[in-house]
């Protein structure tokens, strides 16, 4: 079982950055690729990004590509997500999520975060 809970949420002018932290419980965080969702209102929740176990693969959606950051720390058994140049459009509640292998289907990934509230005002 992992537990995991997100942190870091939270208003930002457009332009602004936010970093975004998920804290996993239990010994085997480096078991597991993580990744990262946002569901806006109204919409589906949608990809990302995810990271390897390791930490030495990296994808992103189109979206946030070249803009957002995904980043672990094994030893703090956290993994961060790094947003800037936030637009609007990037409102949303950003879930971290756990899986066997990095994925960007949910269906995918066995954990999930309870979700931290991002905010980007134009």
């Amino acid at each position: 079982q992992v537990q995991l809970v997100e942190s870091g949420g939270g208003l930002a002018q457009a332009g602004g950055s936010l970093r975004l932290s998920c804290a996993a419980s239990g010994r085997t965080f480096s078991s597991y690729a993580m990744g990262w969702f946002r569901q806006a209102p109204g919409k589906e929740r949608e990809f990302v990004s995810t990271i390897s176990r390791s930490g030495s693969s990296t994808y992103y959606s189109d979206s946030v590509k070249g803009r957002f950051s995904i980043s672990r720390d094994n030893a703090k058994n956290t993994v961060y997500l790094q947003m800037n140049s936030l637009k609007p459009e990037d409102t949303a509640v950003y879930y971290c999520a756990a899986a066997r292998v990095a994925a960007t289907g949910e269906n995918r990934y066995d954990y999930w975060g309870q979700g931290t509230q991002v905010t980007v005002s134009s």
